[in-house]
């Protein structure tokens, strides 16, 4: 990874840094996460948040804590109307679903080169900028 890039973490991949039983997915994702300043975006916290509160049975207090440290650490891309024109523009070009396309369109905004993202379509190139790539292909 060199070090002047920027790098967007889907929430797929801080959920399994942060429940997952996978040993191995675990691993890959903490280190993507230490080892990089990712951004993320105010959309990855909400799914973060609510899958910790539904899957992990994090109490409020420990997600009102994680959400501080989100915004105290990360370039955190909030959701506005170019971004969702953005996004609308991404799905009539790409074919992403909804969520992902806000995804995409908040990587972009954040000048990011690489996407971290298990659900989409690995080492997918969009506007030239930004590489889709799934940490745990082989």
């Amino acid at each position: 990874m060199p070090e002047n890039d920027t790098f967007f973490i889907d929430s797929n991949i801080w959920l399994y840094a942060f429940i997952e039983d996978d040993t191995a997915k675990k691993e890959i994702a903490q280190s993507l996460i230490k080892n990089s300043q990712p951004v993320i975006s105010g959309q990855v916290i909400n799914e973060i948040c609510v899958n910790l509160i539904r899957q992990a049975k994090f109490p409020e207090a420990q997600i009102s804590e994680l959400i501080e440290t989100f915004y105290q650490k990360y370039d955190v891309i909030e959701l506005h109307k170019d971004l969702l024109l953005v996004a609308s523009q991404l799905r009539q070009d790409y074919r992403f679903s909804y969520w992902d396309s806000l995804i995409v369109a908040a990587a972009l905004a954040s000048g990011a080169t690489m996407l971290y993202s298990e659900d989409m379509q690995h080492g997918l190139l969009v506007h030239e900028q930004l590489k889709i790539t799934n940490p745990f292909k082989t």
